[in-house]
């Protein structure tokens, strides 16, 4: 039996997108910068892709900038507040995903602009008196921080996070790669300047992606090259993975609330099955509680064992894919810097836990079974 457990990472594309793509793939073939019937027809794909996801967002279609995925879309976002808009001064946390924590540290060394990382507590919060001590200093600055943790689940309050940032001027840019398609986002509610997708992570294809640009500020092009994207982004678009990941949208919004309620139900399932096999001695990083944490992630600290450094080999062994924390991070040879941010007993072992609209009841209690006889033969 193969489970699959690991959505944070990936997410399986759904068949209906699938069925969306294969048409382009086979007759929408044409170049949309070419003026011709072929090219025409692409371009028009792209347009009509970038207007559904305009609406879903409520922002304006001019706002979406196509990219290939979010790691782009984070570098462009802060780079373009750096070298566009005057940033002197960036503010995140040792939390960030490396798309936006290696960028910031490569810009300092490069751009000479100020660092700072905010506090946060043992959960993973953010502490929001340390977020406006920074903002006091006196220069431009940008916010990026992350709508929700990638490996803890913990959630950003990104509304009090906007306000903060309005009150003292500065820009704030949020990598949204793990909320997207999975919360409703109103971007004529919620004052952001910058936020960021990648179709994989709702059932989408990889390499498309796309950069929410505040109509407010400048962008500046990262990829150099022709014309596309209103200049700012060079290269050919990938027609068939924009339409994938607009249909991936559009199937994501249909049902959204009976999805969060699936899949919120079985982390909650987990954690309390957990909880009864481990009594006292299991832990869960970052936040757990429903308004406060990213309902697809569960990321568990596990009992002390004489094998903890075999706990994600040995699952996958018995057909269950889960992962320790980001898979952009897993040929790392230290450990992750999100639980090292944290200060988590890194003596004890992990695992991330993370969940989709396709994964069942039948799988978890797999899942859960595997785990039990694991540290039944293995504590010490």
């Amino acid at each position: 039996m193969a489970i699959y457990l690991d959505n944070a990472a990936t997410t399986p594309i759904a068949p209906e997108v699938v069925d969306a793509m294969i048409p382009v793939l086979k007759d929408g073939f044409g170049n949309p910068s070419s003026i011709h019937s072929f090219g025409r027809k692409a371009k028009a794909l792209i347009e009509t892709s970038r207007r559904s996801i305009a609406k879903h967002m409520n922002c304006q279609p001019a706002e979406i900038i196509f990219t290939s995925g979010g790691t782009e879309a984070d570098n462009m976002a802060i780079n373009s507040s750096v070298h566009k808009m005057g940033v002197t001064h960036i503010i995140t946390s040792a939390l960030e995903h490396h798309a936006v924590g290696h960028t910031a540290v490569n810009i300092k060394n490069i751009d000479g602009v100020k660092l700072s990382l905010v506090k946060v507590d043992s959960k993973g919060n953010v502490d929001l008196k340390d977020l406006e001590r920074l903002l006091q200093e006196d220069s431009k600055a940008l916010v990026s921080l992350m709508h929700a943790n990638n490996e803890i689940a913990t959630l950003l309050p990104i509304h009090q996070v906007s306000a903060l940032c309005r009150r003292y001027g500065a820009l704030f840019h949020s990598d949204t790669v793990q909320t997207m398609a999975h919360y409703d986002f109103d971007l004529e509610e919620l004052d952001i300047d910058f936020i960021t997708c990648a179709a994989h992570k709702f059932h989408g294809p990889k390499g498309a992606g796309f950069l929410y640009v505040n109509r407010k500020v400048a962008l500046e092009s990262l990829i150099h090259g022709g014309a596309q994207e209103r200049g700012l982004r060079g290269g050919t678009e990938n027609v068939a993975g924009i339409v994938g990941l607009a249909a991936a949208m559009d199937l994501a919004y249909e049902d959204l609330e009976e999805h969060k309620k699936h899949v919120q139900g079985l982390k909650t399932y987990m954690i309390h099955e957990l909880k009864e096999y481990f009594d006292d001695d299991i832990d869960f990083h970052g936040e757990i509680e429903p308004d406060k944490s990213l309902y697809t992630v569960l990321n568990v600290c596990f009992p002390k064992t004489d094998k903890a450094s075999m706990l994600l080999f040995t699952l996958d062994i018995k057909g269950i894919a889960v992962s320790g924390g980001s898979a952009c991070s897993s040929g790392a040879s230290v450990g992750s810097h999100v639980l090292q941010g944290i200060k988590a007993d890194m003596t004890r072992p992990n695992a991330r836990f993370s969940f989709s609209r396709y994964t069942t009841k039948e799988e978890i209690d797999f899942a859960l079974k595997q785990v039990k006889t694991l540290f039944e033969k293995t504590l010490v």
